[in-house]
């Protein structure tokens, strides 16, 4: 079984227009993608035939829905993926810019066989990337997206040609419906003219999220809802929460919202400013869902680990990576995680995580609760934590940590923290990144721990 060079724990990611995120790259994708769908029949999910009967012809090609942010690069990759599908006969449903949750709940919600959104979600707008879903609305899994990369590297040239009626076709999605507006609606409280300020990121959520939360009641502010294809992420967004936060303070609102560029994950602030992070909603959600374990990553806070604890909840931790959190939940039988970063799975509601619906599931757990948020962030205090990120080449990645000086490195970090903090150093999923984090009691200490441990990791790379 051959390795992935391709995928990272969040699809294929580069600078846009060069290597892997070239259009000629994004069209062998699209061929590679056509001919695995094909040679794995569409299957049910979870007993579930998605695709209703007569939607298609008897042995025609799979159908894929695509969907992409607002990056000026997005409509260059997501036709030339489009060709490719249609190429290897496939075919095509053109979504138009949508957020990456919304391109899971169409696949599913149109019984295509597969989805593809073109993002690199929270990365800066020079970065594009391609994301595969299954049918069911979930990433693809890791053996298929081997199996993708073996036709990329060894069989793609050896296909034999596609002609006549089994070239695959395009077609727009007609969103006259609004579907995944609806289901979003479906699973929302009321908000009763509370004061809302949104943060879209001049992403994909700047004209659905507006929209879903004015719908629902909310007196709105909306800042950073202009895309103009290349200000996706910048100085806005979850990324960058200062922009609603000081929103939030100036205009005296009751809650800040901020979506990261293809809507996948939020954050929130409460009225006084202060961030309510991935663990903080991860544990709101918990206490009043009556959860008995959550899932979260290496990276949870450790204060939120103390909290549940003492009302009897379990957390299980995962590597980072909401498809390895999606993994634990599916494994174990649960419904509710997550990661810090904002990047929520409630798995009764949607197989991948959502940053409307987190943001909306959060707001409820607190209405539910008859305990402002505020307060829910006064009752949970969380560890100072700190993360120093050094850019490697990527193929550095895997094998920095294994270094003897790093290894020796955070052995003397372990030593100064004395069982009363930890430290994790890893590569990053989606960037060519060493992560550095160190978590304890002293904000001092663990900015000092944290900058010696990237200093040798920046000797080494």
């Amino acid at each position: 079984m051959i390795d992935r060079h391709y995928f990272g724990t969040d699809g294929i990611r580069d600078i846009a227009g060069q290597g892997v995120m070239s259009a000629q790259f994004a069209f062998k994708v699209g061929m590679a993608a056509a001919e695995t769908l094909k040679r794995h029949a569409a299957t049910p999910v979870d007993g579930l035939r998605l695709r209703p009967e007569g939607v298609k012809p008897e042995g025609a090609g799979p159908t894929v829905v695509v969907g992409t942010d607002t990056r000026q690069s997005g409509s260059m990759l997501a036709h030339a993926v489009s060709a490719g599908l249609t190429a290897r006969g496939a075919d095509v449903i053109w979504l138009g810019v949508m957020t990456t949750p919304g391109v899971s709940y169409l696949t599913r919600q149109t019984g295509a066989d597969a989805g593809v959104v073109i993002s690199a979600s929270h990365n800066p707008f020079e970065d594009n990337g391609i994301k595969l879903f299954n049918q069911g609305g979930e990433k693809l899994s890791e053996e298929l997206e081997r199996q993708i990369e073996q036709l990329l590297g060894e069989e793609l040239a050896d296909l034999p040609p596609v002609t006549g009626r089994a070239i695959g076709r395009s077609s727009r999605y007609r969103h006259d419906n609004d579907d995944y507006a609806k289901f979003l609606l479906a699973n929302a409280p009321y908000l009763d003219g509370l004061r809302v300020g949104l943060d879209c990121a001049n992403g994909a959520s700047f004209e659905i999220a507006p929209r879903v939360f004015q719908q629902l009641g909310a007196r709105l502010d909306v800042i950073n809802a202009k895309p103009d294809g290349s200000n996706i992420n910048v100085a806005c967004g979850s990324t960058y929460p200062q922009a609603i936060t000081k929103r939030v303070l100036e205009l005296g609102l009751e809650v800040g919202i901020t979506f990261d560029g293809d809507a996948d994950r939020a954050i929130l602030v409460d009225k006084k400013g202060r961030l309510v992070t991935g663990d903080q909603m991860l544990a709101i959600c918990a206490v009043v869902r009556h959860e008995k374990q959550v899932v979260s990553t290496v990276m949870a806070n450790l204060g939120l680990e103390h909290y549940l604890a003492k009302r009897g909840i379990a957390l299980l931790r995962t590597a980072v990576g909401d498809r390895y959190v999606f993994t634990a939940l599916r494994e174990h039988g649960l419904l509710l995680g997550g990661e810090q970063s904002g990047h929520l799975l409630f798995l009764d509601k949607a197989p991948t995580g959502d940053g409307i619906l987190t943001a909306l599931q959060t707001l409820a757990a607190v209405r539910k609760s008859g305990k402002p948020l505020d307060a829910w962030l006064d009752e949970m205090p969380m560890y100072p934590q700190t993360i120093h990120n050094v850019r490697v080449a990527p193929e550095q990645k895997a094998r920095i940590a294994e270094l003897q000086a790093v290894q020796e490195a955070v052995q003397r970090a372990e030593a100064k923290l004395a069982g009363q903090g930890r430290i994790n150093l890893r590569p990053s999923g989606t960037e060519p990144l060493i992560r550095v984090m160190v978590e304890g009691p002293d904000q001092a200490v663990i900015e000092a721990i944290a900058k010696d441990v990237a200093a040798v990791v920046e000797q080494v790379r």
